[in-house]
């Protein structure tokens, strides 16, 4: 596999205006502003998703697909599926953006392979790709408050005091996502993953 074969690049979210601030969606965002700094508009495609195609900055430039499927998170699969068969790009080079319950919020973690932890979209993908070897870019949002159901917590919107904190994120998940593509699953991980300022 070269330098110039494809990335596809998910991030996950339910279609529709009703959902767009959702927590849940984050992923989603994220892609928007990929698409916003490369200036590029996503078009439909026949897999069941709105495509684009980017170079990723590295050497010569990387190719790469950004996707959001249009269908319901619960069945995110078959388009991340379809998407990576139409352009003939395998597991290992499919990077997935996703709200995190498990991590703080706003923070930005970064793995391959691995377990679902209850998250439906990623539990479709993996289903339907045969495979838990992709990367996933996590965007924390933090826990449930009290004791509201964590799937009535992933479909509220951000609180207003979070907005301008959640917004700071989506640009890290995207300076995240390129940084994997461009230079490793490690050298991401070093950047995002150390502590903050105290």
């Amino acid at each position: 596999m070269s330098a110039s074969d494809p990335w596809l690049i998910v991030g996950l979210g339910n279609p529709g205006q009703r959902y767009a601030r959702n927590r849940h969606n984050v992923g989603a965002h994220v892609i928007d502003d990929l698409a916003t700094r490369h200036r590029v508009t996503l078009g439909s495609h026949k897999g069941g998703a709105s495509a684009a195609r980017i170079h990723v900055p590295g050497p010569g430039g990387i190719p790469a697909v950004l996707a959001v499927p249009t269908s319901f998170m619960n069945v995110s699969g078959p388009p991340v599926r379809d998407l990576a068969s139409f352009y003939k790009i395998p597991a290992e080079r499919i990077v997935v953006i996703h709200d995190e319950l498990d991590i703080d919020f706003g923070r930005i973690r970064l793995k391959r392979g691995g377990g679902e932890g209850g998250h439906n979209g990623l539990r479709s993908i993996t289903a339907s790709l045969g495979t838990k070897d992709y990367y996933r870019v996590r965007v924390g949002i933090g826990r449930p408050p009290g004791r509201m159901d964590a799937a009535d917590f992933v479909l509220r919107d951000f609180d207003r005091q979070e907005v301008p904190e959640i917004a700071v994120s989506v640009v890290e998940a995207g300076d995240a996502v390129e940084l994997l593509v461009g230079e490793g699953l490690l050298a991401a991980q070093q950047r995002f993953h150390a502590p903050g300022p105290v």
